[in-house]
């Protein structure tokens, strides 16, 4: 698993049967010791609803394979989880939500 943030969406009106109906994102893995955005953008299936934007949990292989969304569709990059908050040796680096929104 890993951490990405959405940068845009993907639209093909021509694609697999399997893939009719799956909202398709792209995202860009964050380094969670330095909070940065690192390596170029891959293309995932949005399994919980993602949007531009967000910090998403990302997971790859045949675990992207193992949601309700994605079961037996032929993905490789799927968004699992939408991120709130992630606290790092007692600190906390990101929050979605600050007390002013």
């Amino acid at each position: 698993m890993q951490l990405a943030r959405v940068k845009g969406t993907v639209v093909s009106s021509n694609k697999a049967e399997k893939l009719y109906g799956l909202k398709l994102l792209l995202v860009k893995p964050i380094d969670i010791e330095t909070w940065q955005e690192k390596g170029g953008l891959l293309v995932a299936i949005d399994a919980v609803g993602a949007g531009e934007g967000e910090v998403v949990m990302l997971v790859g292989g045949s675990s992207s394979r193992q949601t309700c969304v994605t079961e037996n569709k032929p993905v490789d990059q799927s968004i699992v989880a939408i991120i709130d908050s992630v606290d790092l040796n007692g600190s906390r680096i990101f929050e979605k939500f600050t007390k002013e929104s």
